[in-house]
């Protein structure tokens, strides 16, 4: 039994300590949680294909299972570490020590780190020695056979009693501090805005095919639905009040701008789809929206490019960097800070208060969240998170088609029914979108409502299914004649390609 109570010890000095230290993380910025700053390290130091096979794995989850890992890999280590107490009680409570300090570490060299950052972590390591050092030592006082137990057996079971008091003394502010840490994150929710109308508002919005079609995926995805991929296992909290937007590097005239400013300047408003670069061949990581914001090259133009900077380098509060091609941003397509997603504004989960958003290019080379800073510069000079790890530097999305209904793998009725999805070719236009059936001809789709070449369009194929085992491809073609690639690629390094194909039964 003592080495069970002694392996309880560590994993509750670690629990309480985690715990403590995301209490004090909601009071300084919830990211600063020591399993967060840990995670996001891990994150960091994770080769790429490794990333890629997570997402692919394991999709949105992937951000919990690594929250998880480290979690228990921390109680696990804290376990054995409560083990070597029996006889080597300080130099265990060292090694706890030395376990904790990796937070600390990992908080010291975030990108955006500052001193105030480090004190979950201190908290973490002060609760959680002394959580350790209290617990084993009444897990050793109630050990008859160790040198610090007594040889009294009635001693023995008081021991033991105040071990358990202890433990569950423990376990109850642990729990405490971790609702309250959850609390206050929660607590700090951004401030409701009231948006400037656009100089240039979007046409009229048209009516999707889903109320047509059944199964196929709506013309606008609501914000709440929006895919989001990113490296950051908390949401940044960010006070709009506080905010500003620098915008420095290769320019004449380097300057900031607070919320208020920003949205002082002339607003456009475009439907526009967004692609992650980590979307397979036929998935989800792809979302439309309408987006309310200022064009990017109308702040580039206040600031005066000088010299020949060849990209846009934009930072996140939390220093996360994306590195745009500046002839991109340039060429007239509607590139823009966004503050506005869908008539709100944008959620904190997609970037609150202002984001990039580039028509056309994957989000890691175009569409920053939580943007704080653009710089002009070159790629022989900076580079960006994910050029660092050798993702493609210019990277326009791929042409590609979804199969939406009917659904992979699964049974349907025999007779009239549609096959139907969505396709995209941003900045490109989708011109046609084509089906085949059983390894048949091409048959041409019926395309749902144009909202515009940034955007994608629904389509659907009235279909006489008949009894059996069906195979079912989908391929878009651009408004060139250029259709989607068929040679399959994986996203790294410049997004997917091929051809969906999905078989369904038919009784």
């Amino acid at each position: 039994m003592i080495r069970i109570r002694l392996a309880l010890s560590g994993i509750l000095a670690a629990v309480a300590g985690i715990a403590v230290g995301h209490l004090v993380a909601g009071f300084v910025d919830p990211a600063t949680s020591p399993v967060l700053t840990v995670s996001s390290t891990v994150i960091d130091l994770t080769p790429t294909p490794v990333k890629e096979w997570a997402v692919a794995r394991f999709g949105t989850a992937d951000k919990a299972i690594l929250l998880g890992s480290v979690v228990l890999v921390t109680l696990v280590a804290a376990g054995v570490i409560g083990l070597l107490a029996r006889h080597r009680r300080t130099l265990a409570t060292a090694l706890l020590g030395v376990l904790v300090l990796a937070t600390v570490a990992a908080a010291v060299t975030r990108p955006a780190f500052a001193a105030v950052d480090v004190l979950p972590s201190l908290a973490t390591l002060v609760v959680g020695l002394a959580a350790f050092w209290w617990l084993t030592g009444l897990a050793l006082a109630a050990d008859p056979e160790g040198e610090h137990g007594a040889a009294r057996p009635a001693r023995v079971g008081t021991a033991r009693r105040e071990f358990i008091g202890g433990a569950l003394g423990v376990a109850t502010l642990s729990v405490l501090a971790a609702v309250g840490g959850q609390l206050r994150a929660g607590a700090q929710a951004a401030r409701r805005l009231v948006l400037p109308r656009p100089a240039d508002p979007a046409p009229a919005f048209p009516a999707g095919l889903e109320a047509t079609v059944p199964g196929i995926t709506p013309l606008r995805t609501p914000n709440d639905t929006f895919y989001r991929v990113d490296t950051n296992l908390a949401v940044p909290r960010v006070d709009v009040d506080r905010w500003t937007l620098e915008v420095d590097g290769m320019v004449e005239r380097p300057f900031s701008l607070t919320f208020d400013e920003l949205a002082a300047m002339p607003l456009i408003e475009r439907d526009i789809t967004m692609t992650c670069v980590s979307n397979e061949v036929g998935g989800g990581y792809v979302g439309a929206a309408r987006w309310l914001g200022v064009r990017l090259s109308d702040v580039l133009d206040r600031a005066g490019i000088t010299g020949a900077p060849d990209q846009v380098l934009s930072t996140a509060v939390d220093g996360f960097t994306i590195s745009t091609p500046l002839d991109v941003v340039r060429d007239g397509r509607d590139a823009m800070i966004a503050i506005g997603m869908n008539g709100t504004q944008l959620p904190e989960a997609h970037g609150f208060p202002a984001r990039l958003i580039t028509p056309g290019l994957y989000g890691f080379v175009g569409a920053t969240k939580w943007l704080t800073k653009l710089t002009l510069t070159t790629y022989a000079a900076e580079q960006a998170y994910w050029t660092r790890r050798q993702w493609a530097t210019d990277a326009p999305i791929k042409t590609s088609a979804r199969v939406d209904t009917p659904r992979p793998l699964s049974t349907i009725a025999a007779g009239r029914t549609a096959i139907g999805g969505v396709a995209w070719a941003q900045h490109r236009g989708v011109g046609k979108v084509e089906v085949r059936i059983d390894g048949g001809d091409w048959q041409q789709t019926e395309l749902g409502p144009d909202v515009g070449i940034d955007y994608w369009r629904q389509w659907y194929l009235p279909w006489d299914a008949k009894p059996g085992l069906h195979r079912i491809a989908v391929r878009a073609v651009d408004r060139s004649g250029r259709p989607q690639l068929s040679e399959r690629a994986t996203p790294f390094p410049s997004g997917s390609s091929g051809i969906q194909e999905v078989v369904v039964t038919v009784e």
